[in-house]
């Protein structure tokens, strides 16, 4: 992949300099995304550069850039505050316009999230918007200066500790934050957003991100970064972020195989009663589509895959056991049964990614046994409940399924004598 230096004026004719993460020769360039760095940090935080470099990798190529007075470019950091952030955005936006393409992604990491939550609504050409470990609005900020407060007050000027490091900063930063206290933008995003926080970050709780989800309106979509860190420290959380990332992105912004495909509103073309299946990389995430909706196939990391999605046996599964949860809560409805909750539970012993790794070699790949086992909850008798199963049973798939394979169905566990 080519990294390719760029230079450009901010409003206040600074100099900022960012790195644009180009796609490989084979791959071609489908289409750019802006990504902008947290509080403080810049353009070659690890967080950062994992996730442009994986993204391009797939086919988007991916600008950072330094905010005025902080890695490469110029300024002075205590002039800045975060209005001046959001124009830096904008700039960088220009520059990519003027010399590629106008960005159709925004990628925000802690306050860059709030930043492209507050910028994008001067930037038409962005179709999706993403943001990590990131505050609903720069307003939550001020938690961090809030020692300093007193001598902003008294002479306008102080000196804080963020992370490892010290900054000076002026009054004029605490007056513009005032400014960013309100949501209200976000409820009129009017682009698919994706939400990405971890549960343990302790610097940015996981409630900004409530904020920001129960703000924007959908099409919107939230992940958890389970154990992760604020700052996405570990290499294998990253690179997490960029392939789910990669693989939402697909529905909003045209990516298929090949990069671009042209698309139906925001998804391929799927006509009624059909599906499509389409390769999210050279391995095994696939993307599943049909007329209205999409999903994500892919095979564990023991064999190869990323672990993104169901596999293509756990598919099957939960066909079979969403046909059968549909058809005994249609019958329990009809016949007005006292069916509280039903719950399917599914088991087979084959592994698709070793069945497909030997595919070329002779063995039986025939899958010989599922079993089925039903959680039936409510005030029914026994024979009420033998009818369930019964009726179970005859499910669409349930009997395609078994006129091949032997399917055995039967309860999780014995209801308590009455």
């Amino acid at each position: 992949m080519a990294r390719i230096k760029l230079e450009f004026p901010n409003p206040e004719g600074h100099t900022l300099v960012g790195l644009l993460e180009t796609p490989p020769d084979r791959v071609p360039t489908a289409r750019y995304a802006l990504f902008a760095h947290c509080f403080t940090c810049s353009k070659d935080i690890a967080a950062a550069t994992r996730i442009s470099r994986a993204l391009a990798a797939r086919g988007i190529a991916v600008l950072r850039f330094d905010f005025t007075g902080l890695g490469n470019s110029d300024g002075d950091f205590a002039n800045t505050n975060f209005s001046s952030n959001v124009a830096d955005l904008l700039a960088a936006a220009r520059k990519l316009k003027e010399d590629y393409e106008a960005p159709a992604l925004l990628i925000g990491h802690s306050l860059g999230g709030a930043a492209v939550l507050a910028a994008v609504h001067a930037l038409p050409s962005v179709e999706a918007v993403v943001t990590i470990a990131s505050p609903a609005t720069a307003s939550h900020v001020q938690h961090l200066l809030s020692g300093a407060r007193g001598q902003l007050e008294e002479t306008g000027e102080a000196e804080v500790q963020i992370g490892q490091r010290r900054f000076r900063i002026r009054k004029q930063l605490l007056d513009d934050l005032d400014q960013y206290a309100s949501a209200d933008h976000i409820r009129h995003l009017n682009r698919a957003l994706l939400v990405f926080h971890s549960p343990l970050d302790t610097i940015v709780s996981i409630g900004e991100a409530g904020k920001i989800f129960q703000a924007a309106r959908h099409p919107k979509s939230f992940i958890s970064l389970d154990k992760a860190d604020h700052l996405l420290a570990n290499r294998e959380d990253a690179e997490y972020v960029a392939e789910t990332l990669v693989a939402w992105a697909s529905r909003y912004l045209g990516l298929g195989k090949h990069g671009f495909e042209q698309s139906i509103g925001t998804a391929p073309r799927v006509a009624e009663k059909e599906v499509l299946v389409t390769e999210l990389d050279t391995r095994f995430q696939r993307g599943l589509y049909t007329h209205r909706h999409q999903w994500l196939a892919d095979e564990p990391k023991s064999v190869g895959g990323s672990d993104l999605g169901p596999t293509p046996y756990d598919l099957l599964l939960m066909s079979l056991g969403a046909c059968i949860s549909m058809t005994a809560r249609t019958y329990a409805r009809h016949q007005g049964l006292a069916l509280d909750d039903i719950e399917v539970r599914l088991s087979q012993d084959r592994i698709h990614g070793t069945d497909c790794r030997d595919c070329e070699g002779e063995h039986e790949g025939k899958l010989k046994r599922i079993e089925v086992r039903l959680n039936i909850l409510g005030a029914l008798t026994p024979e009420e409940r033998a009818c369930l199963l019964e009726i179970a049973a005859r499910s669409p798939v349930y009997r395609t399924l078994a006129a091949s394979t032997h399917v055995q169905i039967g309860f999780e566990e014995e209801p308590p004598a009455p």
